[in-house]
């Protein structure tokens, strides 16, 4: 038997929250088991094993229904929409509208346009339970399911206009992002904001927001709640290297390859042996090396190589100059104390002093 498979499920961000599953007035199970008792015996064996509503809850796939029955694809295409059919057109459809209202309602809450797994997680608590709320979404036309792009995941939605717009205003929104950095939570949701004037503000709160967010496949957070395009480095989490990156990021400081490794395991929850990141970060150049087992960003300004090679970049740049200026120049950009900087600037063979205090290179 084939079987539709299972995407995975969207990694949680600092965008999602553990979903909490929704309580309505009426048995699902039952409603369901009601419903299908209106299709004919054929068309609801195809819907059962095409939704996954027997005991067990694989969903199988056209072909596979086909070849077990020797019919065709399309064949078993049409007796699926022909049972739909004969269940919209029974009474017993017509007596359910109250829990489609209901369903409609509980997603309008949501914010009237959903990704398919956050609603469905919602929906249900277990696969079985998922499978029948996704039949019912099919069945009723008060809901509208869109399909996976390369710009946005599948999502359902009970208004077309609205939906419309937030996709509009996801594109321009992701548009306006830089490329390789990132914004706060607020900057981005402010932003987003900006991009959403033609929709209801009774929408427009941070629950909402992240969720529409998710439903992008090319804006995306990290577990430090920054935003920014997915291709982004600061997003990309894809090893400790990127933990690293994050950790420093957040110290704002050099920081010991060992502290690094600690913080890798408190912040993020991930185990760093000390070793491994040493040899991570020393791969890596988006990390520079400005002291004994420090490390720094590059994006900071922190220049690679041993003092020397600072102290002559900064003398080459800037012309000859005073002790105290050299000191600070270099300390911009490496994490060195004063008396290393002055031990590298008094060896003759490299850099001299001028009468009137200055010095240069030798």
């Amino acid at each position: 038997m084939t079987k539709v498979t299972k995407k995975p499920a969207p990694k949680k961000t600092a965008a999602m929250k553990k979903p909490v599953v929704a309580s309505f007035s009426f048995d699902a199970a039952v409603l369901v088991k009601r419903l299908l008792a209106a299709s004919p015996e054929r068309a609801r064996e195809v819907l059962v094993r095409r939704f996954g509503l027997g005991t067990a809850s694989e969903r199988e796939t056209l072909e596979a229904i086909g070849d077990r029955s020797s019919i065709t694809r399309e064949r078993v295409r049409q007796i699926e929409a022909a049972g739909l059919d004969a269940i919209r057109s029974h009474k017993v459809f017509a007596e359910a509208e109250v829990a489609f209202t209901e369903i409609a309602s509980y997603i309008r809450s949501l914010g009237t346009i959903v990704s398919e797994d956050e609603l469905l997680a919602l929906l249900g608590k277990d696969e079985k339970a998922r499978n029948r709320f996704r039949f019912l979404l099919v069945l009723h036309a008060a809901f509208s399911r869109e399909r996976e792009t390369d710009e946005f995941f599948s999502r359902w939605h009970v208004d077309a206009s609205t939906a419309e717009h937030i996709h509009a205003a996801l594109s321009r929104l992701y548009a306006s992002l830089p490329d390789e950095e990132v914004l706060s939570e607020g900057d981005v949701l402010d932003r987003f904001l900006d991009e959403l004037k033609e929709v209801n503000d009774a929408y427009k709160n941070e629950e909402v927001l992240k969720r529409w967010l998710s439903l992008s496949k090319r804006i995306g957070s990290n577990p430090l709640a920054e935003w920014g395009r997915v291709t982004a480095p600061a997003i990309r989490i894809k090893g400790i290297r990127d933990y690293a990156y994050l950790a420093i990021k957040r110290n704002g400081a050099p920081m010991h390859f060992g502290d690094v490794a600690s913080a890798i395991g408190t912040l993020f929850s991930k185990k760093a042996h000390i070793a491994t990141t040493h040899n991570e970060l020393i791969k890596d150049p988006r990390f520079v090396l400005v002291g004994r087992g420090l490390y720094a960003l590059t994006e900071w300004g922190y220049k690679p190589g041993v003092v020397r090679d600072v102290v002559r970049e900064v003398l080459e740049k800037g012309g000859a100059m005073k002790k105290d200026a050299i000191i600070d120049e270099v300390k911009k950009v490496r994490f060195v104390k004063d008396n290393t900087i002055l031990v590298n600037l008094n060896d003759p063979r490299y850099f001299k002093r001028m009468k009137d205090g200055r010095y240069a290179v030798a």
